[in-house]
């Protein structure tokens, strides 16, 4: 065990750091311990550009978001027959997978997210006809 004195925001702390061995072998070599710098903030990656969302019209159903999210994969894309119950969307949401199914059956008739975009609760992801 090593003894460190290291300092966060001003805040003195005294910190016991185990060495693992083994695991630094393929590890650059060590060198000296430097004053820590403040890192420079990423800059932001600009935001693809969204297509305009389409609203569900008559005899259309909505799949809207039940929670705010980050969507993981579109499983059913344009153009696809889904019966009520299929997954249509794989949206991450509080570090959980949870599978949107279709409500109704019928064909996809508009996907209105991407994969990593993030979607609020109530949005309508994807319009079933």
């Amino acid at each position: 065990m090593k003894k460190f004195n290291i300092k966060v925001n001003g805040t003195a702390y005294e910190v016991e750091v185990e060495e693992v061995k083994g695991a630094a072998k393929a590890a650059a070599p060590k060198a000296a311990p430097a004053a820590p710098k403040a890192a420079p903030a990423p800059a932001a990656a600009p935001a693809p550009a969204k297509k305009a969302a389409v609203a569900a019209g008559a005899g259309e159903t909505a799949v809207a978001a039940p929670m705010p999210g980050k969507v993981l994969k579109v499983v059913a894309g344009e153009g696809t027959a889904v019966k009520s119950g299929d997954t249509v969307i794989i949206l991450e949401a509080m570090k959980m997978q949870n599978e949107i199914p279709a409500p109704c059956d019928g064909t996809v008739k508009a996907v209105n997210v991407s994969e990593g975009s993030t979607v609020a609760a109530g949005e309508a992801m994807v319009i079933i006809g």
